[in-house]
């Protein structure tokens, strides 16, 4: 990547300000704790650099996060748009004080049209390839679903899994309805297949009126020709696609094709980026985001411009850049939009202009886009305030003062353990920061080597395997430390942090109440120094007590969701692995034929034979074994008749 540079003296910016090169980079600022301020990139560094230790014109943001600047790192990249990506990597993993922050780590949907001999057309998240054909990015789920489902009244096309769609002998619900067009059954000709797929391409790249001429010629000729059949199958498809149209349907300016509407709510303390997306000249929806901003009063908050450019920053670098960008103008930082062509065109290789002072269509445009931020805002703050007291509400009630006193420190983890019957038991820890529910940081754990149904044990093990690394200095423990259960549980866990030496007193555990009924929980409370706290009831009106409860539901609702998965996963592994004949080879490629035991389960004797290295009487054994029936003592050949014909 490049040269690392640091200092380990007294910071002076004049004698560091000399060293640094006029070249592509990233920079990173650190206070005298090491912790890291700020993270930017820059196409010259010396320059950007430079321009934070001027004597006038910063923000009191910036002149504040100056004023702790203890030690400057920089990496020489090779280009801007590299240095762009490096620091994406480094706000991630360094989560700056100073720098703002998506927290949106979602990634966008697409809708994706495969590279089979029969295309499939799915819903798809995730990294692009250069096989297949994708169309997005959407602004959300609902936004691709719709659109697919049209596309399938409109074109029949599949959107079965391969391994599903091979083994198919007559066409599922889908191909009976009318809504695919049964190519698994030779329904319809590859060449014909084709055809639609190309057509729905073209629809999803904005050649709408095409597809539909196209459509309408096909309709009329079918009529004149007495196919009135097909000409009414023609006639739906163009009602599908013309209703998809109207409802996505933006007015355009003949070239903005590809457009994304960027606009800036700022209030209370918060912030809200609404991107609105318009791909292939129709209006896909608005996704609103709100970043951390690293500011603790209004008066440090980052300007509209500065948002706008983090934004364009961490959102533009693993996505598709529009042909056109749309933003508002930030009249106390009137070079950001400028900044931010420069950079998405050096990333995209062409030029990106980002129009600020949009007219006509674009402003209408703009004004939808604000509208939906201040609504999008409005109701965050709502939720915000709610969280909020209920958040409080806890911290006054649990006595756990959190870090530097700032709710937003306090930070919970939740332990639960699940299993049936002692099978496949797994325990889950669900991690509650920041005022909300951190996905990203949940863990399951599988509990092995214990005596099946023993909860306690279960809940030793995964509290030793979490918290182990603290003892190390690898990891910190958090405010709290929520187990699912009674005193027995809590007890447990205050055993395993005396063991490895850390303080029980974040350990709190939640007791069911009469009927499992949420409200009537009961908080207890470990023996600490000789003394327990009496355990809490807080009743059904309780706001801090609702948090608990939704936090120890999480926890339930992850763990059950992991032993289910593990148990179905043990159960079709082992029901393989308990039949006669069947070695590793064949039962990998019995699994991979038919995609699964359910598939597998459905096949008849004769498809199972199909497998390469299953013989018919191996095939008639696992169909008899599958489906609990006495072994064939007949000659093959007629078994596997007999059979065939009546066990699909």
């Amino acid at each position: 990547m490049g040269d690392e540079r640091g200092t380990q003296n007294a910071f002076d910016p004049s004698k560091e300000l000399k060293t640094l090169p006029n070249l592509p980079g990233c920079y990173r600022y650190f206070d005298k704790a090491g912790e890291c301020l700020y993270v930017g990139k820059a196409r010259d560094l010396k320059k950007r650099v430079s321009s934070y230790f001027r004597k006038t014109g910063l923000s009191p943001r910036i002149a504040l996060m100056v004023s702790h600047i203890a030690r400057l790192e920089t990496t020489v990249t090779r280009s801007e748009a590299e240095a762009l990506l490096l620091e994406n990597n480094l706000i991630k993993t360094l989560k700056p004080r100073y720098n703002i922050r998506l927290r949106d780590d979602a990634s966008y949907p697409y809708i994706r049209i495969g590279a089979e001999t029969f295309p499939r057309l799915s819903y798809y998240r995730g990294g692009v390839d250069k096989r297949s054909r994708f169309f997005g990015p959407y602004p959300n789920s609902s936004a691709a679903r719709s659109s697919i489902e049209t596309l399938q009244k409109a074109f029949g096309l599949r959107s079965c899994e391969e391994a599903v769609f091979r083994n198919r002998t007559r066409p599922c619900l889908l191909g009976q309805i009318g809504r695919c067009s049964a190519p698994c059954c030779g329904r319809i000709s590859e060449e014909d297949y084709r055809r639609d797929c190309d057509r729905a391409a073209d629809f999803l790249s904005g050649k709408t009126r095409d597809v539909i001429d196209t459509l309408e010629k096909a309709m009329w000729a079918a009529s004149n020709e007495w196919h009135f059949e097909e000409a009414a199958r023609l006639r739906d498809r163009i009602a599908a696609l013309t209703a998809l149209q109207h409802r996505q349907a933006v007015e355009t300016t003949g070239g903005d094709v590809d457009a994304d509407i960027v606009a800036v709510a700022l209030s209370g303390g918060f912030a809200c980026v609404n991107i609105a997306m318009v791909r292939g000249g129709r209006h896909l929806g608005d996704r609103p985001l709100f970043p951390k901003l690293g500011a603790k009063s209004e008066a440090l908050m980052p300007g509209k411009g500065e948002i706008l450019e983090a934004f364009a920053s961490q959102h533009y670098a693993e996505l598709p850049i529009p042909s056109v960008v749309i933003a508002e103008k930030d009249p106390e930082n009137p070079d950001a939009a400028e900044r931010i062509s420069e950079m998405l065109t050096a990333i995209a290789g062409r030029r990106v202009p980002v129009v600020t002072e949009p007219r006509e269509v674009r402003a209408k445009w703009l004004e939808m886009c604000r509208e939906n931020a201040r609504i999008a805002l409005e109701r965050r703050l709502q939720e915000e305030g709610t969280q909020f007291a209920r958040l409080k509400e806890l911290i006054d009630i649990l006595g756990f003062e959190p870090e530097n006193g700032d709710p937003m420190k306090f930070s919970v983890e939740c332990f639960d353990i699940s299993h049936t019957q002692g099978e496949a038991t797994q325990a889950s820890c669900v991690v509650f920061a920041e005022g909300r529910m951190q996905s990203s940081l949940y863990r399951r754990f599988n509990i092995t080597g214990i005596e099946p149904g023993d909860d306690y044990a279960a809940m030793k093990q995964v509290l030793e395997r979490r918290y182990t690394p603290v003892t190390r200095g690898e990891a910190r423990l958090p405010t709290v430390v929520l187990v699912d259960g009674g005193r027995g549980q809590v007890e447990m866990a205050r055993q395993v942090f005396d063991e490895l030496g850390l303080d029980p007193s974040p350990i709190v555990g939640v007791a069911k109440g009469e009927g499992r009924k949420t409200g009537l929980e009961t908080l207890i409370f470990p023996l600490v120094d000789g003394e327990r706290r009496e355990p809490l009831v807080l009743g059904t009106m309780s706001r801090a007590l609702m948090l608990v409860a939704e936090i120890r539901d999480e926890a339930h609702r992850f763990a059950i969701t992991g032993m289910r998965a593990k148990r179905a996963k043990s159960r079709n592994t082992s029901k393989l692995e308990d039949f006669e004949g069947i070695g590793p080879k064949r039962r990998a490629k019995l699994l991979s034929h038919f995609g699964g035991m359910r598939q597998l389960s459905n096949a008849s004797a004769e498809d199972i034979a199909k497998v390469p290295g299953i013989s018919k009487a191996l095939a008639l054994r696992i169909y008899a074994q599958l489906h609990n029936r006495p072994a064939p003592v007949e000659t093959a050949p007629s078994a596997f008749r007999r059979n065939s014909s009546t066990g699909s």
